[in-house]
């Protein structure tokens, strides 16, 4: 009897204690507006640029081979020093040069002389066939013999020049200006007409040339944004660039855009742009890899949002909330081309005057209600707002 009380009493206990819990099935209490931070933006024109890869090429190279044979008798520069155009590099060994400029003027003297010889006797058959006193064919073997006479004088007189430009050949000048390599062959080398190895090479370096590579699919959006006129740019003002070096450091002088290639890579989808720097320091070296910022000019009515408001749906839309009329958050899908520092360009999505969410955002949903609060942005790229809502107190500090 006793055991059946005590189960009773343990029973009542319980019903007594889920009595006294919550009802509604314990529903948590209903909230009130969320606080989040705004800011209000505003459209202004923003600068367009892009950045794209890029490798220094030499404004100009040339390397130097022999134009005849010869035994190198002296070389005149100083190895990865600066020439000048016509400077004399190399002098090669000129005596069968200059012996055979000898023969060659004789060749010529010969020449002569058949020549003055074939005019005597053509002017001489010339004479008598006016009287008769020859026949006709006389006289044209005398024509025909001047005119080969002649023309032997001609050959010579070229091969006198040849000659000659074969003696002028073994001196080796250099044809641009620019810094000169290492010498590839040392005193007493033989050097041969037309080689396949260059005795040096020559590259012009100030100015020099950055080879900057961009997609085709890029080129496209460029241009679709210039045609709808949401980009422009002063007519022509060549696009100016700036560098980043492989250390981090920004180039002091700036550069412009000279060509584009208008030939897009099968294999890649690539194609192929040139700016064209000063480079009197030769900071700038043929074979660097760069980044260059190419500026495109500017867009007129865009919008500055930070990266740190947007956010991307389930389909990759780039999405962010603005803080409504009726105190409601509101989900818009925008349009963005490129960035700014922290920021990105908007161009499509959001209009003057909107109330963007910068902070708080995590928290809400299309249509909650929320309390905004303004905010301010760092160029740290921090929020800063005043917290007011309960939980802080008045006069809490920012965050």
């Amino acid at each position: 009897m006793n055991k059946s009380l005590t189960t009773l009493l343990l029973v009542l206990a319980v019903a007594a204690g889920c009595s006294e819990q919550p009802g509604d099935g314990g529903a948590p209490p209903a909230q009130g507006p969320v606080e989040v931070g705004v800011i209000e933006l505003e459209s202004r024109s923003v600068p367009r640029t892009i950045e794209l890869p890029g490798r220094v090429v030499a404004y100009a190279t040339a390397e130097v081979r022999p134009q005849v044979d010869g035994i190198v008798r002296k070389i005149v520069f100083r190895e990865a020093g600066t020439v000048k155009a016509g400077d004399v590099l190399y002098e090669l060994d000129d005596r069968r040069f200059q012996a055979a400029i000898a023969a060659a003027e004789a060749a010529v003297r010969k020449a002569e002389a058949a020549t003055a010889a074939a005019t005597l006797a053509f002017d001489r058959a010339e004479r008598l066939a006016a009287t008769n006193a020859v026949s006709a064919q006389t006289l044209d073997d005398a024509r025909s013999s001047l005119l080969q006479a002649q023309a032997d004088d001609e050959v010579a007189k070229a091969e006198l020049e040849t000659a000659r430009i074969d003696l002028d050949n073994t001196v080796i000048t250099a044809p641009i200006d620019g810094v000169i390599s290492v010498s590839t062959v040392s005193v007493g080398a033989l050097a041969t007409a037309n080689q396949t190895s260059a005795l040096a090479t020559i590259r012009q370096i100030d100015p020099i040339h950055v080879d900057l590579v961009d997609s085709s699919a890029n080129f496209l959006r460029i241009r679709d944004e210039v045609e709808a006129g949401r980009l422009g740019r002063e007519q022509g003002v060549a696009p100016s660039v700036t560098l980043t070096l492989e250390n981090g450091r920004t180039y002091a002088r700036k550069g412009e855009m000279k060509l584009a290639e208008m030939v897009v890579s099968e294999t890649s989808g690539t194609f192929s742009l040139r700016a064209t720097f000063s480079n009197p320091d030769r900071v700038l070296l043929p074979g660097m890899f760069v980044r260059a910022e190419v500026d495109l000019g500017s867009m007129p009515n865009a919008f500055l949002v930070p990266q740190r408001a947007v956010q991307r749906s389930s389909s990759g839309d780039a999405t962010l909330y603005v803080a409504s009329e009726d105190e409601t958050a509101r989900l818009r899908t925008i349009t963005t081309s490129g960035s700014l520092g922290n920021d990105w360009i908007v161009i499509d999505g959001v209009a003057d005057g909107d109330r963007l969410v910068v902070d708080g955002f995590q928290k809400i949903s299309d249509g909650a209600a929320i309390r905004p609060v303004e905010a301010t942005i760092g160029e740290d790229g921090v929020v800063r707002q005043t917290i007011s809502s309960a939980g802080y107190g008045e006069g809490a500090p920012e965050r």
